[in-house]
């Protein structure tokens, strides 16, 4: 089996740590500007930088048995949990619970999204790199100024993002792997420290504008709104190298984690929405920052068990393979137990 690459699985797994994170604290940013400021510049990244790898690994894209497979891989369980959550999110209280499957739930925007990022791929394949990147990226201007394009069917998000899909889509290996350069190392992080610097010191900004779901004119900005989504996108670019940069080459412990991001992605909201609907996010010192870190990780870790995967396989992959390998090593020890 060929040994994965421990670059990208430790950017999947440092990255949905702070999808996990950021969803956790996101009700303390209301009450705290430290937390705000961590929670916007984690932000202006981890999303684009996420679809870029997601990008990145979608190089065999294109014909249809690989669609139909992705089909299952994503519109299905994008269906099944689009019930399971509105019946969870009805079990809780939360208000919202009744969404109609074309209006994902929450997080599940991504699982659509990125269907819709592989089915556009069939076309921008065909151009010239930059000329199919310049092309996304206007389309996701201009879909701004559309009030009807918002979050039904993940539109304006698949839009919005498909650009970093696309260049993730492009680039190659050993162009990520140059990110590494002592000097590109050097000028990340700077930029990354003077971008942190700027989101505690200047006026509080709309982080709506970093969601990429909202048309301008919601967001207060009718008429400028495509010139600030032109520096988002800048913004998220130069941030994924940055963080890229600094992102380890070397395998660790939970470096095989990071082809578990699936699980995590879709499973987490079940603990983080049960926290937000009690009221217990409080962050009001440094112990309960440290609180927060740690019990993200440790939901990432829980959620990437193969007891958990064991579980929830068949209704995140549609097949039960590691339910029958359990079954079958049962089956085998009982037999030996037995003789």
């Amino acid at each position: 089996m060929k040994k994965r690459d421990a670059l990208f699985d430790n950017a999947k797994i440092f990255l949905i740590f702070l999808v996990v994170f950021g969803h956790m604290v996101q009700p303390a940013t209301h009450e705290s500007r430290e937390m705000y400021t961590v929670y916007t510049w984690i932000y202006t990244f981890h999303m684009p930088a996420f679809i870029f790898l997601a990008g990145f690994f979608a190089k065999g894209a294109g014909n249809k048995d690989y669609i139909i497979n992705l089909a299952k891989k994503l519109i299905l369980p994008y269906l099944i949990f689009q019930f399971v959550y509105t019946g969870y999110f009805l079990f809780i209280g939360k208000d919202g619970w009744l969404n109609a499957p074309f209006y994902p739930h929450w997080s599940l925007w991504f699982l659509f999204s990125l269907f819709c990022w592989h089915i556009l791929l069939i076309v921008f394949r065909k151009m010239p790199p930059m000329v199919g990147i310049a092309l996304a990226v206007g389309i996701g201007i201009v879909v701004g100024y559309a009030d009807s394009i918002d979050q039904t069917f993940s539109l304006s998000r698949t839009f919005v993002f498909f650009p970093f899909f696309l260049i993730g889509y492009w680039l190659t290996k050993d162009t990520v792997k140059k990110w590494r350069m002592p000097s590109v190392r050097v000028a990340s992080l700077v930029f990354m420290t003077a971008l942190a610097v700027v989101i505690a010191l200047a006026p509080e900004f709309n982080s709506d504008w970093l969601l990429g779901s909202k048309s301008y004119q919601t967001l207060g900005e009718p008429e400028l709104g495509g010139i600030y989504r032109f520096g988002v996108y800048l913004l998220g670019i130069l941030m994924t190298v940055s963080v890229m940069s600094w992102i380890p080459n070397t395998h660790y412990s939970f470096t095989a984690l990071g082809g578990q991001t699936l699980y995590v992605y879709l499973l987490h909201g079940f603990i983080v929405q049960w926290f937000r609907q009690q009221d217990w996010v409080q962050i009001n010192n440094v112990a309960d920052f440290a609180f927060y870190v740690v019990f993200s990780g440790l939901i990432v870790y829980l959620l990437s068990t193969s007891t958990i995967r064991t579980i929830t396989q068949p209704f995140i992959e549609g097949r039960a393979a590691l339910l029958k390998s359990q079954l079958g090593r049962n089956n085998d020890n009982d037999r030996y137990r037995t003789n």
